[in-house]
């Protein structure tokens, strides 16, 4: 007899499981690149709005973000470079995922923003 429904014993599972797999990896993938970008754009915020503060007082508030996103170690580091005309606020840091196995993943982050003073 021919099996014309698409049935099989095993495909199905084996589907299953290669999307449980998937979504598991893509949780803590998203969650370290959600984190990037929030930091990211407050960066550009305190760019932004750069005129009216202090070098100290922008990196109090972004160290203090980085703090509250749980960032690694030298994420709270920030780099303040002003001229006349432009401010560049950046940082830098490494991100651990850990991968089934006892592997990991080590994903380099530089978020910055650039603004006309």
């Amino acid at each position: 007899m021919v099996n014309r429904r698409g049935e099989s014993r095993l495909g199905c599972l084996v589907m299953l499981l290669i999307l449980a797999l998937g979504a598991y990896l893509a949780v803590d993938f998203g969650e370290a690149y959600f984190r990037y970008y929030q930091f990211k754009d407050a960066m550009g915020q305190e760019a932004r709005f750069a005129m009216d503060k202090t070098d100290a007082q922008i990196t109090t508030r972004l160290s203090s973000l980085a703090d509250t996103l749980q960032l690694p170690a030298g994420a709270e580091l920030i780099t303040i470079t002003r001229s006349p005309a432009i401010i560049t606020i950046s940082s830098d840091y490494d991100e651990v995922i850990r991968l089934p196995l006892k592997k990991e993943r080590v994903i380099h982050f530089h978020p910055s923003a650039l603004s006309r003073l």
